[in-house]
């Protein structure tokens, strides 16, 4: 077997076609040695005026007669008869999954070539799904980097908002994601503990917040993505959103008086009584043990108080006072829970056992009745402007905290976009700015008990019209709803251990019996699958790192430390300070 690799174009022969189809994936026999192709390689075959596109999918060892592969050769003959029976007798197959095809048209000496082009008009041949097949023994070449940028987009492409994500493993040619794409549907990034899910993440909302492709929000519920954090393996410093776009993200604490870091946030959040409805404390069903009974009670507190006055007004009925009545019979006092449940035909006991339940909410600092500013309505403007909001949790990591902020937050923020989609498509002015939430710890939001209560999932079903979109990080995607899933339209998911995410996140997509072995093959660390919306076709890369490396290629700067102070003073007033 010769090792010497033709090339045309920058592109490497790497064998031909001898058979396959469709549906079983085309058969291509290997001209170079096993070791130098891997699963996932992105191949293009070239037969006539078409090149179809697809990626290795399986690699197997071959011989005419199963003697040769069992006896070794080498130790009986010389070396240039070993090298001549491997040639003729062992051979290695691939399978290709063929996803894309492309015309390419008649060479450009060849005398068709003008009356081809003249046939094309004004719109140049584009990629398009794999439709047929191509003839036996097309010559399979390894894609070039041109090949790269035709399916993925060319970085140096301005006009565009490409951003490379990574590099195919072999040959280290830039593979971009479309971010105008990736933010008109919801998207989720997966991968087990410890494969660095929130690098990754980092690096997708830098290039999208670098790109102004969307305003970011980001329910950061470790205090991560802010200021600059420390990573647990290296110990190396991290930089945080804000330290890189300091005049564009804005870090917000929940509760007065919160630090993240020990660092001042640019604001802090607190929720009036009025902004907690009936649907969020639904939502708490599981955190806080409510009862069958839990519904009833609510919809008497709303029919007694209203929907934005049964929270305070249940929060100060006292459990359990009681008081004499003339003929000296204890009877409950007013103002007290039962005293309210008995005039209203409410269960005595299950509302009582209701507000002590809700104590956990009831005590949480920063659910005011008057807050110090209107932040609900400060962050929503900031994102309207095209800002982008980092709400650190700060000390309040329970799920309860991470659960109720979050949708009642979000669910402020739908409105507003909706409000402002449904006036722009009166007017045809002051169209909204794309939003997309950013939520880890995703399935505690998303799971098939929660999804339906959350205004997450109404979010992924049906936003994608009013310009928001989900951005959901998770280790567990087998947890998270179905039907919530199958609304993700770009998936980028790290090494998963276990077979059942591997199942969840290529649900609906299809070839994904071929994928699974890609995905679970991955290595633990900076190798991710990107499938779906996004990308033209599903491919394997190895991820940039977040290191200064990643700055310097993004902001373009020597040191990649961010932002300048003249950049900063000319985002915030649109003009140099003199």
């Amino acid at each position: 077997m010769s090792t010497k690799k033709p090339t045309m174009e920058g592109r490497t022969k790497i064998g031909y076609v001898i058979g396959g189809s469709l549906k079983d994936q085309l058969k291509v026999r290997l001209i170079v040695r096993a070791h130098e192709i891997q699963e996932g390689s992105f191949v293009v075959i070239h037969s006539g005026n078409w090149n179809f596109y697809g990626l290795v999918s399986n690699i197997q060892l071959g011989a005419t007669d199963p003697r040769f592969a069992e006896e070794q050769a080498q130790e009986r003959y010389p070396a240039s008869i070993v090298q001549m029976l491997h040639g003729q007798t062992l051979y290695t197959n691939l399978e290709v999954m063929p996803v894309l095809m492309l015309e390419s048209g008649p060479a450009l000496d060849d005398p068709a070539y003008p009356e081809w082009m003249q046939s094309q008009g004004d719109q140049l041949p584009h990629p398009i799904p794999i439709k047929t097949v191509p003839e036996h023994q097309a010559s399979v070449w390894q894609a070039s980097a041109g090949d790269i940028a035709e399916i993925f987009g060319d970085p140096k492409d301005k006009s565009r908002k490409h951003f490379v994500l990574g590099t195919t493993r072999e040959q280290d040619h830039p593979v971009c994601i479309d971010l105008e794409k990736f933010v008109q549907r919801s998207s989720g990034i997966f991968g087990a503990t410890g494969t660095g899910k929130s690098f990754l993440t980092r690096m997708i909302l830098a290039g999208l917040i670098h790109n102004d492709a969307a305003s970011i929000l980001m329910f950061d519920m470790h205090n991560e993505y802010g200021f600059d954090d420390l990573a647990s393996d290296t110990k190396v410093s991290v930089p945080g959103l804000r330290s890189k776009f300091r005049s564009k993200v804005r870090v917000v604490g929940l509760g007065a008086d919160t630090m993240v870091r020990n660092q001042p946030v640019d604001f802090t959040l607190e929720l009036a009584q009025k902004d907690i409805l009936p649907s969020d404390i639904d939502l708490l069903t599981r955190e806080l043990d409510l009862k069958d009974t839990t519904p009833v009670t609510m919809q008497a507190l709303i029919s007694s108080f209203g929907q934005h006055g049964w929270f305070k007004a249940f929060q100060a009925m006292q459990v359990g006072t009681m008081i004499e009545d003339d003929s000296g019979k204890k009877i409950p006092a007013p103002g007290s829970v039962a005293h309210w449940a008995r005039e209203n035909g409410v269960n005595e006991q299950a509302a009582e056992g209701l507000r002590r339940k809700l104590n956990r909410v009831f005590s949480l600092p920063y659910i005011v009745e008057t807050p110090a500013a209107d932040s609900v309505t400060q962050i929503i403007e900031a994102l309207q402007k095209g800002q982008h909001i980092v709400l650190s949790f700060g000390k309040y990591e329970r799920d309860l905290d991470y659960l109720l902020v979050a949708n009642v937050l979000t669910r402020r923020i739908r409105d507003a976009w909706e409000k402002q989609t449904n006036q722009y498509k009166q007017s045809y002015q002051n169209e909204p700015k794309p939003l997309m939430i950013a939520i880890e710890e995703a399935h505690k939001l998303l799971n098939r008990e929660m999804a339906s209560q959350t205004i997450f999932s109404t979010i992924a079903r049906e936003m994608r019209k009013y310009y928001v979109t989900l951005l959901v990080i998770d280790q567990r995607p087998s947890q998270i709803y179905d039907e919530v899933l199958s609304q993700l339209g770009t998936r980028i998911s790290g090494w998963l251990g276990d077979d059942t995410d591997i199942q969840a996140v290529l649900s609906g997509i299809s070839g994904k019996e071929a994928l699974r072995g890609m995905l679970s093959r991955l290595q633990p660390k900076e190798e991710v699958l990107i499938l779906g919306w996004g990308v033209p076709m599903p491919i394997p890369i190895k991820t940039l790192r977040y290191d200064n490396n990643f700055w310097k290629q993004l902001l373009g700067t020597k040191s990649g430390a961010g932002e300048s102070e003249e950049e900063i003073i000319r985002s915030l007033f649109g003009k140099k300070d003199n």
